[in-house]
């Protein structure tokens, strides 16, 4: 028993461990997590599969039991995550990405020289060296994307900043896991990189919906109000968005 605390010790932080349970029929593998400043059993689960967290000293017999309890729900938020897991993408020619809610065909062309991708209709043009490996690829269509967003972002931000009279202290390009866009208490406006695979309407929601943390930092009726001014179907394109993979 001792050997296997050090062992646990040595692959996991302090008061962390990897464990597995059965729950609802299924084997499921979720990380442990004790604190002294818990009193009760947490679990969460988003895209690194089930934290579960409890007080220092809580039972066996406890955790065992709260975990029975979700059992269901546990399996079904995480089969939920499953899906919304974006499909790997074979970076080769032929291959399809997305862009602005449509699908791009991906072109790779062997050259001598360097040069920036470049959209044509429905296709976006990679070019590559003849030893080029599919990272290569993978960061010449991540390189477009970045300069895209930069560039749409920027845009609609002037246009709906103006609508709304207010003005952010930056723009800046986010790589959040859990969020589509946040503004800081200081005016700055983070925008995820993956925004630029949905659709403009939704685009535009999540801009309107930072913006208006200008005028109202929080989620009160007063800034749905504000929201409302100009994405008067902001409710729509909301449940939109949630069911929207990041």
């Amino acid at each position: 028993m001792l050997m296997l605390k050090r062992l646990r010790n040595l692959v996991s932080p302090p008061g962390v461990e990897q464990r597995a349970a059965l729950l609802a029929g299924k084997n499921i593998s979720y990380t442990l997590k004790r604190s002294r400043r818990r009193r009760s059993i947490g679990l969460r689960i988003d895209d690194r599969g089930l934290t579960v967290s409890v007080p220092l000293r809580a039972s066996e017999k406890w955790l065992h039991s709260v975990l029975q309890d979700k059992a269901h729900w546990v399996v079904e938020k995480l089969d939920g995550w499953q899906q919304r897991k974006q499909p790997e993408i074979c970076w080769a020619d032929g291959e399809s990405i997305a862009f602005l809610g449509e699908q791009l065909t991906l072109r790779v062309r062997q050259s001598l020289f360097a040069a920036p991708a470049q959209q044509r209709g429905g296709e976006l043009w990679v070019f590559v060296a003849n030893d080029s490996k599919t990272e290569h690829i993978e960061r010449a269509v991540m390189h477009w994307y970045q300069q895209e967003a930069e560039r749409l972002y920027a845009e609609r931000v002037m246009q709906y900043a103006a609508l709304l009279n207010v003005m952010p202290r930056a723009v800046r390009l986010s790589s959040a896991k859990t969020q589509w866009g946040c503004c800081t208490a200081r005016g700055t406006v983070h925008l995820n990189r993956q925004l630029i695979k949905l659709p403009l309407r939704l685009i535009d929601y999540v801009v309107v919906h930072e913006l208006a943390h200008l005028r109202e930092m929080n989620h009160s009726a007063a800034f749905w109000c504000v929201v409302e001014t100009v994405c008067p179907d902001y409710i729509g394109l909301r449940g939109e968005l949630k069911v929207c993979r990041l």
